[in-house]
């Protein structure tokens, strides 16, 4: 086991050999937490980001449809980004 030094800013490096079996690398997302005592880091990929603010997204309310077809989707999708485009242009 290695031993790590809380740096200034509360931050640590994690021994190389601990990345390497982690497959971590630079960018990554980790998701800490505390278990019995332990400080635990839980690598996480970007879908679960997208997908946690996709929920709240829907919690919240911010929805758009139902739509009876994927035409239907994408016709919404696309004159919702004209009308985006068109806000950015004035």
């Amino acid at each position: 086991m290695d031993f790590v030094t809380v740096k200034n800013k509360f931050q640590i490096v994690i021994p190389q050999h601990v990345r390497e079996q982690m497959h971590v690398e630079i960018g990554d997302i980790l998701e800490a937490g505390v278990e019995d005592g332990k400080i635990i880091f839980t690598p996480k990929s970007l879908v679960d980001r997208h997908l946690a603010e996709g929920l709240e997204d829907a919690r919240k309310g911010r929805t758009h449809g139902p739509y009876g077809t994927a035409e239907e989707a994408v016709s919404a999708l696309e004159a919702r980004a004209k009308r985006r485009a068109q806000k950015r242009r004035t």
